[in-house]
């Protein structure tokens, strides 16, 4: 019993630290869905369904400050993003 407890909190913690994990790697804002576009510092499921409407609607990104055409993305929110995000 005590190596399944054992088991099971190991797994809660994994997954847990899955979205930290997802940092490591820049996200292709191109190509990346509502849910990867959330574990980008300073976006949230909304900023982050707009970024997915306004690049269907417009066209892939070619630079972060091409991101400032969404309501609440400004020069701030893109320079947290530099290490972050790639095309």
């Amino acid at each position: 019993m005590k190596t399944l407890l054992q088991a099971v909190l190991f797994s809660l913690f994994s997954f847990a630290a899955l979205p930290a994990l997802a940092q490591d790697t820049p996200v292709n804002i191109n190509e990346a869905s509502v849910e990867t576009l959330t574990t980008l510092p300073g976006i949230g499921a909304v900023k982050a369904q707009a970024i997915v409407d306004d690049r269907e609607a417009n066209g892939n990104y070619e630079s972060l400050e091409d991101l400032t055409r969404i309501d609440g993305i400004g020069n701030a929110t893109v320079a947290n993003l530099a290490d972050s995000a790639t095309f």
